[in-house]
């Protein structure tokens, strides 16, 4: 079986928030811990940076192939849940800014989870639901919580979170991906970790039909056996998406739904309030009030926009954050954002570009 390997990072700046900073190592070490695996090294060094790295000698034969491809066969589902590892949840539930229902929707799933031994043990009901689940589906625009809420959902249930997203699942290879699924599932048995498995609806949309391509069958395949994990797992497994709508109605009707909406004034209030640590050094004109006025902004685009105003006024060597940069870290936001029209008409000068060149 693999050995995990310990990873050090070090080098990012004190000033870097320290959940921003705590990110980006987590994705780091899965990263590294990946390439290790599938490469068959026991050591590696990585240097970070703009200056061009020197080259370094090639990478030792594998004694034994454990790598993707014709010989991933070899490969026990133990093995290949390696790949996959859990960790600390990240944020307390109280972090949690959501409207009433939707902390009511949440809190009553958890609930749910915590009553599962004396209603299905003591009362029996195993007799007709031998494999309790809790399948929740988090719903929503994009930076409107979901993540954080699984998160959230885990330390309340004192349980580590095990993150896996479609692409981490995917394999170009037929049949590596059903076998993937069932070892994301395998390893949050493992670690009696809360599976959360975001951008779902790429797993969880409608099956294929008139299948004529491999890869069409290898999409069938990994949703099929999605089903079967689903049907078998013991534990709780949160899925996230954009597009619910795509959801084939096989999973629709196994999973407890809960949508996340933009945050009203209110909300945006209590979340910009939790975004600005005392530590932070705020000039005196900094109103949460007038910050919660500005609307169609997600908690996301407020995280990011106080992330972005403290990075500016550090760089610039100021002494306090003012009001005006938080505001103007947002609008700058808002002003980035992709609109549904412009994503269009760049997919289709993309396709026209693509068809001239055939």
């Amino acid at each position: 079986m693999p050995v995990r390997r310990e990873i050090h990072i070090d080098g990012i700046p004190k000033y870097v928030p320290e959940p921003i900073a705590e990110d980006a190592r987590r994705r780091f070490t899965e990263a590294m811990q990946d390439l290790l695996y599938r490469s068959g090294m026991k050591k590696i060094s990585v240097s970070v940076g703009t200056e061009e790295p020197e080259k370094e000698s090639r990478p030792p034969k594998r004694e034994k192939s454990t790598g993707y491809g014709p010989s991933s066969d070899e490969l026990t589902i133990e093995q290949r849940a390696e790949q996959y590892t859990s960790r600390k949840a990240l944020y307390d539930f109280d972090f949690l800014v959501v409207d009433d229902e939707v902390r009511e929707n949440l809190l009553s799933s958890v609930d749910l989870i915590l009553v599962e031994d004396l209603v299905f043990n003591k009362w029996n009901l195993k007799l007709i639901e031998p494999f309790p689940r809790a399948a929740l589906n988090f719903h929503g625009n994009p930076g409107t919580g979901k993540t954080l809420a699984a998160h959230c959902v885990a330390a309340y249930l004192k349980k580590p979170i095990l993150m896996a997203s479609y692409a981490q699942i995917e394999s170009k290879y037929v049949g590596d991906g059903s076998k993937n699924v069932e070892a994301v599932f395998f390893a949050a048995e493992r670690d009696g970790a809360i599976l959360f498995i975001d951008e779902a609806d790429s797993l969880l949309s409608r099956r294929l039909l008139d299948v004529t391509q491999g890869a069409e069958q290898a999409i069938n395949s990994m949703r099929s056996q999605l089903l079967i994990c689903l049907e078998n797992y013991r534990g709780v497994v949160i899925f996230s998406t954009n597009l619910v709508e795509n959801y084939d109605r096989a999973f629709d009707t196994r999973m407890r739904h809960i949508l996340f909406p933009m945050p009203d004034e209110a909300a945006r209030r209590r979340i910009w309030a939790n975004h600005l640590p005392k530590e932070l050094p705020l000039a005196k004109d900094v109103s949460v009030d007038a910050l919660a006025r500005i609307e169609d902004v997600c908690g996301r685009d407020i995280k990011n926009s106080v992330i972005d105003a403290a990075l500016r006024t550090a760089r610039a060597g100021a002494k306090a954050i003012t009001l005006a940069g938080l505001q103007k870290a947002v609008e700058q936001i808002k002003m980035a954002r992709i609109k549904p029209s412009e994503a269009g008409k760049s997919r289709k000068a993309k396709s026209e570009e693509e068809n001239s060149s055939e």
